[in-house]
């Protein structure tokens, strides 16, 4: 497993699309939480915390994470690596740990300069230091969370063709849906408890509830059931592929 790991990392930190895609999450965050006005823009918020940060992200990722994750197996099913791969001496679900851990380390490294705001954040207020940062812990644990799902649905999704640009519209169609689409279809149910419980269903509320500095075992039982759901899914597609 640490070797495909390694092949990954490597892979993504030599070649250039890996840097403008770290790139333009950052130059995003930039531009929506300090210069384009609107819900996100700190300034305006009036308050010195990081909720547009943590309102913000799971929509940036929801975009960048497919577009890691997109090259995982498309690209070796589109070159002849994968059946290199799945006679080797590893087994299959070490294969999919491998690429999996890879890109959520690829996220995190993305992530890791976005501290940067919490001491921005923390001199903006009032009083200088005056920053949950209980919250803020928790919130960060929220996007890891986050970044698990987006990770192991886009590693499924490349899977399914060899095509990236196919794995990464199909990586984004489902975690559009996972985030957005369990809330939209509450809001047209008029029964109010059968409108929470589709809700529940979705990812939204779940990382919304944990923003506002909630950890509840639930949420992380949510979560990671919904990424082993889709490590199971990939590990029945490249079965079916070797057989």
């Amino acid at each position: 497993m640490l070797a495909i790991f390694k092949r990954e990392i490597t892979s993504f930190l030599t070649a250039t699309s890996g840097y403008l895609i770290m790139g333009l999450f950052l130059v995003l965050n930039v531009l929506f939480l300090w210069v384009f006005k609107g819900p996100y823009n700190i300034f305006e918020y009036g308050f010195a915390d990081l909720t547009p940060f943590f309102m913000l992200t799971p929509r940036i990722f929801l975009f960048l994470i497919p577009a890691i994750a997109m090259k995982s197996f498309s690209e070796e099913k589109k070159t002849g690596t994968l059946e290199l791969l799945l006679i080797k001496p590893i087994s299959l679900t070490q294969l999919i740990l491998g690429k999996f851990f890879a890109i959520i380390s690829l996220a995190v490294l993305t992530l890791l300069p976005t501290f940067m705001y919490v001491l921005c954040i923390s001199e903006l207020g009032t009083i200088s230091g005056n920053i949950d940062m209980g919250l803020v812990v928790v919130s960060y644990m929220g996007i890891l969370l986050l970044l698990g799902v987006y990770s192991a649905i886009g590693v499924f999704a490349s899977t399914l063709s060899e095509n990236q640009i196919v794995a990464f519209l199909l990586g984004l169609l489902i975690c559009f849906i996972g985030y957005y689409g369990f809330e939209a279809i509450s809001s047209t149910i008029a029964d109010g408890s059968m409108a929470v419980l589709i809700s529940q269903m979705g990812m939204e509320s779940h990382f919304e509830r944990i923003g506002r500095g909630v950890l509840d075992p639930r949420d992380l039982v949510y979560f990671l059931s919904i990424i082993i759901f889709f490590l199971f899914l990939t590990t029945i597609q490249l079965k079916n592929r070797s057989n």
